[in-house]
Order: C-alpha cells, then sequence, then structure tokens
C-alpha cells in the first residue's frame, strides 16, 4: 500500500468512529459527579472506601465530607460479599476451577434523606484455574482478582451517580 492510501484509510476509519458517536468515556467531562460534596458510609480502614474516596477525588471537583448533613449526596453501602464457588472437578474429583463473586449492595441519598438512587446491588464474576501445586500463587491470584472485581464496582458506582440529577 502506499503511503496516500494508508492516509486515505486512517482518515477514514476517524471519519466513520466520529460520525457514529464514538467517544472514549470521560472525554466529554460528563463523567465528573454532579454533586459538590459527598458523604460515604463505610468504615474509614474498608479497602472499599478507600477506593471509592480515591476514585471521587480523582474524578474532579466533588469534596468528601465527614457529616453527612454537609453533602449533597451520601453513598450508603449496605452490604459486601466475597463467595467462592466449584466450577469444574478433574478426573479424580479434586476441583480444577472456581468461580469467584463480588457483591455490593448501596444506594445513594441526599442530605434530606430523599433516595436519589434506590438499593442496587452490583455482582461481578471471575472465574480462575486451580492447582494443587501452586497453591499460594493461586491464593494470590484470587486477591488480585478480587480486588479488580472491587475496582470495577467502585467504577460502576460512580458511573452511576454521574448519571443522577442532584435535587
Amino acid at each position: 500500500m502506499t503511503r496516500r492510501a494508508v492516509l486515505l484509510l486512517t482518515l477514514a476509519a476517524a471519519a466513520t468512529l466520529s460520525g457514529c458517536g464514538f467517544q472514549l468515556r470521560g472525554a466529554d467531562g460528563k463523567s465528573a459527579l454532579p454533586f459538590k460534596t459527598v458523604y460515604i458510609g463505610v468504615p474509614e480502614s474498608s479497602p472499599l472506601g478507600v477506593e471509592l474516596k480515591r476514585y471521587i477525588r480523582a474524578s474532579g471537583n466533588t469534596a468528601i465530607v465527614a457529616d453527612p448533613r454537609q453533602a449533597e449526596a451520601i453513598i450508603d453501602v449496605l452490604s459486601e460479599a466475597r463467595e467462592k464457588a466449584t466450577l469444574s472437578l478433574n478426573t479424580q474429583g479434586r476441583i480444577r476451577e472456581y468461580s469467584l463473586y463480588y457483591r455490593m449492595r448501596f444506594r445513594v441519598k441526599d442530605s434530606a434523606e430523599k433516595e436519589l438512587l434506590p438499593a442496587t446491588e452490583i455482582i461481578l464474576k471471575r472465574d480462575i484455574s486451580f492447582n494443587e501445586s501452586q497453591v499460594i500463587a493461586k491464593e494470590k491470584e484470587e486477591d488480585l482478582l478480587y480486588r479488580d472485581m472491587q475496582s470495577d464496582a467502585v467504577q460502576q458506582v460512580l458511573r452511576r451517580m454521574a448519571a443522577l440529577k442532584p435535587a
């Protein structure tokens, strides 16, 4: 292919993508939360709370407050659970694969206790192989998968909050 053909092909692809409305997430500035202040109802030492605070601070102009009465939005984490289920067995009856589940229930209220987002459950699943000769490595991989699912859940919470309209 000539240089000109490659350039024309690249321009055609760019025009097609821009014509269909494609844009990277957050490129239009709508990923910022519509609230100036947020209270997060989880313990200070909670890994979920730490990650939520980090993402909210990075999302733009939203401040995290310590008093729910000063917040425009209150995030209540109702439950958080990690589960592990057997997915498959080998011919000797030993576990070959697990399914890991991360469940999180939350709701968002305003300072007047009006629900902006009713109780919502996020369920994430990952499959992991298991090998008896690599138990420690598989435990570490499991921890990484749970951490990844927690990050995915936090991002889903923030995307849902970004779509809310403040009262």
